[in-house]
């Protein structure tokens, strides 16, 4: 069984059948999924919760299902994924992400759920290069604005274009980092 991560207002965990049909509804939005090439379809949606629930599993880490605790709504993803990909200078990493359903956006649910994990990664895990990165689209402000929330960086040198989405407009990614060090300068604050 994977690992559980409680916050003040949310539960991070395992995936669960029953999350497939509010997480298909999250990925089926073009609000949420604008800054991504398309939304996902059903199928589509349900593969990504089964491999996000098979890498939790095997590894002990990735990408957990979020609830509130205080109402046990599904509210999206936040966690750990390792790239498949390559770009020069940037993999191999690990990467901090998230996804959130709409209607739970704005209430720092993505910050207070990221910092959690960034505890988690850097008090329980080897990490490849010792840091943290996530990237979005240059123009995904709310994504940027949570990066800068959690004390992570900018990196303007690993700006790269995403080799997964040739051709798309919002291909063009930036990249934030912290590492360790950093990370505990922010939490001994």
């Amino acid at each position: 069984m994977s690992l559980e991560i409680v916050t003040d207002r949310l539960l991070l965990r395992g995936w669960r059948e029953a999350d497939k049909l509010p997480f298909a509804a999250l990925t089926g939005d073009p609000e949420v999924m604008h800054y991504f090439p398309s939304t996902l379809t059903g199928e589509q949606s349900d593969a990504m919760v089964d491999r996000m629930s098979e890498m939790l599993e095997s590894r002990g880490w990735g990408l957990w299902a979020v609830e509130r605790t205080d109402t046990a709504a599904f509210v999206g993803y936040v966690g750990l994924a390792a790239p498949t990909w390559f770009v020069d200078g940037l993999t191999p990493c690990v990467e901090i992400g998230w996804r959130l359903a709409h209607e739970h956006w704005g209430n720092g649910f993505a910050p207070e759920a990221a910092q959690a994990v960034l505890r988690h990664a850097f008090e329980h895990l080897d990490l490849p290069g010792d840091e943290v990165v996530s990237f979005t689209t240059i123009a995904n402000s709310k994504s940027r604005r949570v990066m800068e929330k959690i004390g992570m960086q900018l990196d303007p040198r690993r700006e790269f274009d995403h080799p997964m989405t040739p051709g798309w407009w919002g291909q063009r990614h930036v990249v934030y980092a912290i590492d360790r060090p950093a990370w505990k300068a922010r939490v001994a604050r």
